[in-house]
């Protein structure tokens, strides 16, 4: 009994260790958080007008054959995963991770991974990886989405793969993150990234681009590319803080209750122990 009691009392305080672990790194997600979800929600309107533009640059003007504006002429998909530099974050990962197998099913691709855990991943899976020189997902700056951005319609233009396509987890709320995958170009694919707030059939003005709107749109689409890129880094950062913040928080809970139910099933060892040992003394005294 006396063995058996002091196991349950290391096992309580193997788990008030960890417990502290976990509230730990709530607390630092939470620190976290409020930062990345200002940033994440700054970024959009920026990325959501010049995403509208371009699209009314492709659709309004017919006279230019841009590269990035044709059909695709290559079935080879490049996909962008901004996934996660540790664990510790609930389904974060691996919910994105099965979005891109979903979405990638038959296809042949190659990817440019962004974040620990999605450099990892790919490694494991064996699959072509473009670059791995960005594999902190917490220190992608803007600078470095202008790289992403620039080593990518370097490869789309030399004809290496005819779609790209952005692999990244939503911020909706604290306790909602929706993976998605979204296509940048060619712009004959371009799905809607943002719900656009202008009725079908609008009549739009006529703009004249100088020098033409072909060299307009050729020197705006790598800073488009950078744009949503930076945009799943900023959006992806702000999930994985939320999805650890709640993970952590229902561990902390999670812990409390096995401590409570440890320290009950102690206390009644202990009860037994001692009723145990008082008996023996009655009965002994009892023999004499």
């Amino acid at each position: 009994m006396a063995a058996n009691m002091k196991s349950v009392k290391l096992r309580i305080k193997s788990v008030q260790n960890t417990m502290q672990i976990t509230k730990a790194m709530e607390l630092v997600a939470s620190s976290k958080l409020r930062k990345a979800k200002e940033r994440a929600e700054t970024c959009r309107p920026y990325f959501k007008e010049l995403h509208h533009t371009l699209r009314d640059i492709a659709e309004g003007n017919t006279d230019f054959t841009s590269v990035y504006a044709k059909k695709a002429t290559s079935d080879r998909y490049c996909y962008v995963v901004v996934a996660g530099d540790r664990g510790l974050a609930g389904g974060y990962n691996s919910n994105l991770f099965k979005k891109l197998e979903a979405a990638s099913q038959g296809k042949d691709f190659v990817v440019l991974p962004i974040g620990k855990k999605a450099v990892e991943y790919f490694h494991r899976k064996g699959v072509e990886c473009i670059t791995e020189s960005f594999a902190e997902v917490a220190d992608i700056s803007v600078a470095d989405c202008f790289e992403i951005a620039n080593i990518l319609c370097r490869e789309f233009r030399e004809g290496r793969f005819g779609h790209i396509e952005l692999c990244y987890t939503s911020f909706v709320s604290m306790l909602t993150q929706r993976p998605d995958v979204l296509c940048m170009l060619p712009f004959t694919d371009v799905a809607e990234a943002f719900q656009s707030d202008e009725p079908k059939g609008a009549s739009r003005d006529l703009i004249l681009y100088e020098p033409n709107a072909q060299e307009v749109f050729d020197a705006i689409v790598p800073e488009y590319v950078a744009g949503l890129v930076y945009g799943g880094v900023c959006e992806g950062v702000a999930s994985e803080l939320a999805a650890r913040r709640t993970a952590m928080d229902a561990a902390t809970k999670n812990a409390g209750e096995m401590i409570e139910q440890l320290n009950l099933y102690y206390n009644r060892a202990r009860q037994a122990s001692i009723t145990q040992e008082i008996t023996e003394i009655v009965a002994g005294a009892e023999g004499v």
